[in-house]
């Protein structure tokens, strides 16, 4: 299933969470200018690798990403729910708590694997708080979804609830099953467990961060559609 937008739009210009996708696309096209041993040397020092944690990883590793795919699918997500949650929280909150739950993703991730000697990369942890978030404000808003079912594409308006709990069930499960492996190395790369670390702080975080003179939701539903 691949999100395209939800159906709320935003009362606030979201200048974090826009200033977020610049600074992580400004960062990936430095690394575009990397060699391959360059681009390794750069993961290993800025990456979060949990065998020889350094703090300062925690927060440089959430700007790298390891390819096109990878930073374009976490912008865009970020884009979808970031703007409505930066709103019902207000700029600084907002960001505190994307970087904080970058964090705590961070310590999921290297809570289970430990001796892992690969690097992990990414904004993926925080944008799942950011997720985790949205599931709590907003569970009844409706995310539309491109779903290719072989040759067909289908366009289906599907709950925000529904998504993003099911987003959450695939992660938690495939971080189960890479346990099966070496630390979770074999896993394709993937944090897993930073995922939903990070997902079940953004549903804490709501308790924090939310500002309580923005209770109200405006459902907006688009009557051409």
């Amino acid at each position: 299933m691949i999100p395209l937008r939800d159906v709320i739009p935003s009362r606030t210009p979201p200048v974090v969470t826009t200033a977020i996708i610049i600074v992580n696309a400004l960062v990936f096209v430095f690394e575009l200018t990397l060699t391959e041993p360059q681009l390794r040397a750069l993961f290993g020092q800025f990456g979060l690798v949990p065998a020889r944690l350094a703090l300062p990883t925690v927060l440089t590793s959430m700007f790298l990403h390891g390819g096109w795919l990878h930073v374009i699918g976490n912008m865009w997500c970020l884009w979808i729910f970031g703007d409505n949650v930066e709103d019902r929280m207000g700029h600084v909150r907002f960001f505190v708590f994307y970087l904080l739950c970058g964090a705590l993703a961070a310590a999921g991730q290297v809570f289970v694997t430990p001796g892992s000697l690969v690097p992990t990369v990414g904004a993926s942890g925080a944008i799942a708080g950011v997720m985790g978030e949205y599931l709590v404000l907003y569970p009844r808003s409706r995310i539309l979804t491109l779903i290719p079912i072989f040759v067909f594409i289908q366009l289906i308006e599907i709950p925000a609830i529904y998504f993003l709990l099911f987003w959450f069930v695939i992660q938690f499960f495939s971080g189960v099953g890479s346990l099966a492996t070496s630390a979770g190395e074999a896993s394709g790369g993937i944090a897993f467990w930073a995922h939903v670390a990070g997902f079940v702080a953004g549903t804490l975080g709501v308790l924090l961060f939310r500002r309580p003179e923005r209770q109200r939701v405006e459902w907006w539903h688009d009557p051409r559609r």
